[in-house]
């Protein structure tokens, strides 16, 4: 079995659920001090961080990742032990082979390979490794990102190993992500019998026209990176339980993954305007999960795309669909970021795995591209 694969297993073997990293990143910074990379680590919280750097020279070309996965459902569904790595018809399957532990044991075993051919880069390399991306992701990269900047370390190059990829391992690329901004709002009203509604006010009532025009609203556009603003309420809730009381408040949970033509600022403006518009009485609380970024065509998109090309013969397509990623925090630093990964077909579900053959194109990808940038 090659060195991607028997690396992917080791770190299947950790149970690491958002945000434990249970040991992976030992693992992957062992693996690292041996090609000279030097440990930093960076707790915040309960959240373990590694930042390893090889080389001060300029670019500094990064792989980014998490160990953590998400909770495995019922494990009775599952085919094999989710923490049990198995092998079964050309497949790998474990909690975490595909998002993302798979890529990071390919980007490692891409790292050794390159340094084995080349002892003087053009540059020097970091990997920046959180176990906080699956859950809240307050004390990973961010913090992370926040102590670079503090410093003066400047990422020039950033490749995130998420799952981009479709029907073919690397038809997809991600080149930038929308915005994605969540409110949690309080609509009021007066709680009372259900017999008697002239001495109550049903906040489901009082927000129905509200929500019937918000649901009608075009946001903006879109432009040639990003498609139109979208709003969605993912969460109602109200109620006694009771079927004669009239609720006296109602909680909304929403969210709007925005474009680049708009600003979060101007979504919230917007959204509380038609509260006001509807006579409501209403408390609301605002997340930010993390704003609009682009890496325009340029130096790492190219890179990447070479790579592609050499390894599979087929270009990739460039994209800013799907959710947010890790890569918002390290985008507004100036940094070109991509993201670049297996499959995304199994992700978070039971039964996840991989296509081996995909790990080990995977590598060939990742080594090209640390080629394409340093050499």
């Amino acid at each position: 079995m090659n060195r991607t694969i028997e690396l992917t297993k080791q770190l299947i073997r950790q149970e690491s659920v958002t945000p434990d990293d249970a040991g992976c990143q030992d693992i992957i910074a062992e693996h690292l001090s041996a090609l000279g990379f030097h440990e930093e680590r960076l707790p915040f919280g309960d959240v373990d961080n590694l930042w390893m750097r090889k080389g001060s020279a300029k670019p500094l070309v990064v792989f980014a990742g998490h160990t953590d996965v998400v909770p495995t459902g019922p494990e009775l569904q599952w085919s094999s032990p989710p923490f049990d790595p198995v092998i079964t018809d050309g497949y790998l399957y474990g909690r975490g082979t595909a998002d993302m532990k798979g890529s990071i044991a390919a980007m490692i075993v891409a790292c050794e390979n390159y340094f084995a051919e080349n002892n003087s880069p053009n540059g020097s390399m970091a990997f920046l490794i959180t176990s906080d991306e699956e859950g809240p992701a307050i004390n990973g990269t961010k913090k992370v990102i926040d102590t670079l900047e503090s410093r003066g370390d400047k990422i020039d190059f950033c490749i995130v190993g998420e799952p981009t990829s479709s029907e073919s391992i690397a038809d997809t690329i991600k080149n930038g992500r929308r915005g994605s901004l969540n409110g949690t709002l309080l609509i009021k009203g007066t709680q009372g019998h259900i017999a008697y509604p002239q001495l109550a006010a049903n906040p489901i009532h009082l927000f129905s026209p509200a929500l019937q025009e918000l649901c009608s609203i075009e946001w903006d556009k879109g432009n040639e990176h990003f498609p139109p603003t979208s709003f969605q309420i993912s969460n109602i809730n109200a109620g006694t339980g009771a079927t004669n009381v009239i609720p006296g408040s109602m909680e909304v949970i929403f969210n709007f993954r925005y474009s680049s033509s708009i600003t979060h600022q101007q979504l919230q403006d917007q959204f509380q305007s038609v509260l006001h518009k509807h006579g409501l009485s209403f408390d609301i609380i605002w997340s930010l999960s993390g704003a609009p970024f682009i890496t325009e065509i340029g130096t790492l998109t190219d890179a990447v795309n070479r790579a592609v090309k050499q390894v599979t013969g087929n270009f990739a397509q460039l994209s800013t669909s799907g959710g947010t990623s890790d890569g918002r925090f390290i985008a507004p630093t100036g940094a070109q970021v991509i993201e670049l990964g297996p499959s995304n077909q199994t992700i978070h579900k039971i039964n996840e795995c991989v296509k081996i053959d995909d790990l080990n194109t995977l590598t060939s990808i990742y080594e090209e591209i640390l080629a394409n940038l340093l050499d």
